[in-house]
């Protein structure tokens, strides 16, 4: 890496870290070693660690005594929990982003999404990805709601991870495509001004995504030697990564 200053080095650290883990290239429950990482990185642990500490203080990783650093993983009840929250408060923020968003917001998403669209990983149904904050298409309606305390709750705490498993649960299964789509006919209905229409699309399109991971667990609990396989995938995959 070819920096100005040791703090320039941390960002770009940073935000390396973090698109690794949101992209499930560092995966969920992998243990963090310093030591490796700065191997790979060919970074100093000053730098790496101030870029840990700010990805435990989006929720990312989390240090536990004894175990060290490690990706954040939620449980599944913990993440079907923010699935709902997502579904209920994302739809609200669509319906107020109806009334709220300006001709020149709409356009902007418009225009968000043909950016996504040249994504070769969507062309091709394999991913899509997201950049965080203004380039991502959630955070764009939620922070046009115009309701703060929605915004503090779902562009603040719960932001990063709910980036993690939203980008995982839309690899793969043609979903990236039809994701893609669902989003366009959300920005219609925002440029149509109908909130109900919005409202509906949005918990419809955050509801899928949940019933596709609950579909993936019981067909892990229903395929144990599946199940098996998978792990000892990750395991390998984790290796590898490190």
């Amino acid at each position: 890496m070819s920096v100005d200053s040791p703090r320039t080095l941390s960002d770009q650290l940073f935000e390396k870290l973090q698109h690794a883990i949101v992209r499930g290239d560092l995966a969920a429950g992998m243990r963090l070693s310093e030591a490796e990482l700065a191997s790979r990185y060919g970074v100093s642990r000053g730098p790496l660690r101030e870029a840990i500490h700010r990805l435990e203080s989006r929720k990312l990783v989390v240090r536990t005594p004894h175990s060290g650093t490690k990706v954040v993983s939620l449980g599944q009840n913990e993440l079907l929990d923010i699935y709902q929250i997502r579904e209920v408060l994302e739809g609200l923020a669509c319906r107020l982003a109806a009334t709220k968003m300006s001709t020149s917001q709409i356009d902007q998403l418009y225009r968000l999404l043909e950016s996504h669209q040249q994504q070769s990983d969507l062309q091709e149904g394999i991913a899509y990805f997201q950049q965080e904050g203004d380039l991502d298409f959630h955070y764009r309606i939620v922070t046009g709601s115009g309701n703060q305390r929605l915004i503090d709750t779902l562009c603040g705490e719960l932001y990063h991870q709910i980036r993690m498993y939203r980008y995982q649960a839309s690899t793969g299964g043609n979903r990236p495509v039809h994701a893609f789509n669902e989003h366009q006919h959300i920005v219609d209905a925002l440029a149509d001004g109908d909130g109900e229409m919005a409202e509906l699309l949005m918990r419809r399109h955050i509801r899928t995504s949940r019933l596709r991971l609950e579909k993936t667990w019981n067909n892990s609990r229903s395929n144990p030697v599946s199940a098996v396989n998978k792990n000892n995938k990750t395991e390998e995959r984790q290796e590898t990564v490190l």
